[in-house]
């Protein structure tokens, strides 16, 4: 019988393409011989931490990059036909040798860097990387917005790389070796005219932690730190600000606030870059979950999800005016499911990390039909009544104080708020 595929049919579509896009290791099985080699080599890539994960096939529509997500696609027929057999599992993790090179270079005098995400971002993994870090003078650095970090008072701290990538190289001076745990090399988000966009630094090496990265750092750490205790932040909240809302008044107020255990779905973006982190560095322990893929709109639905998943955890979603606008039904959601979500909406009547965009590839100047596109005023955006009108109460704060009463009062009662914050 003549293949399906060619025939266009109406529910047809780039599946492997689409796949790429959320995954980091494609492959489409071409017959149920290789359908058992090709499952075993998913997991593996799942399972993988680095870019080296063992592929069986380099055809055209394979790639091998580094794990986490993995999507096998299985063509129907392939499915249906005989001859499919389980297949030996492939290695995924790294060696002993790798974690004696890494060892080595973290007891050298060259200076070297330990990026961290994924599970390498949990309690215990913090916990771990601490003691190498204060044994051999490593830096500690996390992704700008890590999809899910725990923080706070109790939890060792790390640095989150800065937005910009002159910034990051700043951060990055010096080092010499360049220590993978979970993570990806640093890169910028967008390219820019006349700028690198790879962060390592020039000539320095690149090491990469095998595949259960908890218990490769807890290795790593009983080798090189043996007797070292990590040291915790320490229990600090900022006073309660007053006066007009700024970057830095609306942040102070979210971490005198922030309760213990919550979950903090952050889409600040440009109101938050600098001033977050360091007002919730001391609040009780918490996770952060961040705007991992810069695809702007992420937070209201990623609140839904985490407070579905944690009903009995409180859920503070801070979202920017211009994200907010692509996913408001998620409001409707959490009003149906009566889902203990307190949402800031931070409006500064902009599009303002666009903005921002648009000014480092040189084309802020460029007319007054571009920047009137990033302009989220005439009219003004009112996010009470848009949250009113889908079932979630809101308020609006202009000032510290409002704001601290309005946080106060949704957090003290069960179900979704909303607090519109004006800034400056």
């Amino acid at each position: 019988m003549p293949p399906h595929q060619p025939l266009d049919s109406p529910l047809q579509a780039d599946i492997d393409a689409l796949a790429r896009s959320v995954s980091s290791w494609v492959r489409r099985s071409g017959s149920a011989d290789a359908l058992g080699p090709d499952a075993a080599a998913a997991v593996a890539a799942t399972m993988s931490a680095s870019r080296d994960v063992p592929d069986l096939d380099d055809g055209p529509d394979r790639t091998g990059t580094s794990g986490s997500v993995a999507t096998l696609i299985v063509p129907a027929d392939v499915s249906w036909s005989p001859g499919a057999r389980p297949a030996a599992p492939v290695p995924a993790a790294a060696g002993a040798d790798a974690l004696r090179t890494v060892a080595a270079v973290l007891l050298s005098d060259e200076p070297a860097a330990l990026v961290l995400d994924g599970a390498a971002l949990s309690a215990p993994g913090l916990r771990a990387a601490d003691r190498i870090a204060r044994a051999t003078g490593t830096r500690l650095f996390c992704p700008t917005w890590p999809a899910r970090w725990r923080r706070g008072a109790g939890i060792p701290a790390v640095e989150p790389f800065a937005y910009r990538g002159e910034d990051v190289a700043g951060q990055l001076r010096d080092v010499r070796h360049l220590i993978l745990a979970g993570a990806r090399p640093p890169v910028t988000s967008f390219g820019y005219p006349g700028r690198p966009g790879a962060l390592t630094p020039p000539g320095a090496r690149v090491h990469r932690l095998g595949t259960d990265i908890i218990a490769t750092l807890t290795r790593l750490a009983a080798i090189v730190a043996p007797d070292i205790e990590p040291v915790p932040a320490t229990p600090a909240r900022p006073a309660l600000p007053t006066g007009p809302l700024t970057n830095r008044t609306w942040a102070e107020v979210v971490g005198a606030l922030l309760p213990e255990n919550s979950i903090v779905c952050d889409e600040s973006i440009t109101a938050g870059m600098g001033t977050l982190p360091a007002a919730t560095a001391g609040a009780p322990a918490h996770d952060l979950l961040g705007l991992t893929g810069l695809a702007i709109g992420q937070g209201l639905p990623l609140a839904v999800g985490a407070a579905i998943a944690c009903p009995e955890r409180p859920v503070i979603c801070l979202e920017a005016d211009g994200s907010a606008m692509y996913t408001l039904p998620a409001l409707w959601t959490q009003a149906r499911e009566h889902l203990d979500i307190t949402t800031i909406i931070l409006n500064n009547r902009s599009y303002a990390i666009l903005r921002a965009e648009l000014e480092r590839v040189g084309a802020a100047a460029t007319g007054g039909a571009a920047a009137r596109m990033l302009d989220l005023s005439s009219p003004d955006l009112d996010f009470v009544a848009l949250a009113t009108g889908m079932g979630v109460p809101a308020t609006k704060a202009t000032t510290a104080e409002e704001l601290t009463a309005h946080l106060t009062a949704a957090l003290a009662t069960p179900g979704p708020h909303l607090i519109e914050a004006v800034l400056e």
